[in-house]
């Protein structure tokens, strides 16, 4: 039998997994009018910083690495990256954004910044800050626990 504060948590994380999955959906839809998906998103969005390989994009974004792959390999068909080499892996290309991609970005950044200041207006702002310190809390327990 499960303790209460054991249930409890199960409902966080079936919470969070629907949450995702809504901001996947919204994603999509923000994407589609530049031609991308919420995955191509979170892809080009962390490659913003500068370019790094599919699996430093995979581990820090807390994804798949095939997944991420498939995503990048779509990108690169796209002419949305392009493949620089990397001194510290030659088996490991770093990638980076095109102009193309940059366009999309740019184009997002402005529908994004609408669609989070509606949802975030319902929101009061001390719970949207607990909310993240405890979801980064908890990420970083799950990891060190694999």
């Amino acid at each position: 039998m499960r303790s209460a504060r054991a249930e409890t948590f199960t409902r966080v994380i079936d919470a969070v997994f629907a949450c995702n999955g809504g901001f996947l959906a919204a994603g999509d839809a923000l994407t589609a009018p530049v031609g991308l998906t919420a995955a191509q998103w979170q892809v080009l969005g962390f490659l913003e910083d500068g370019a790094a390989t599919a699996a430093e994009v995979a581990r820090r974004r807390g994804l798949r690495r095939q997944s991420v792959q498939e995503t990048v390999n779509r990108l690169l068909r796209n002419g949305m990256l392009d493949r620089l080499p990397n001194p510290a892996d030659a088996r490991a290309p770093l990638l980076s954004l095109t102009s193309k991609a940059e366009s999309a970005m740019d184009a997002l950044g402005a529908a994004q910044v609408a669609w989070a200041e509606e949802l975030a207006a319902e929101v009061p702002e001390g719970e949207l800050e607990v909310t993240l310190r405890t979801l980064q809390r908890l990420r970083g327990l799950a990891v060190r626990r694999l």
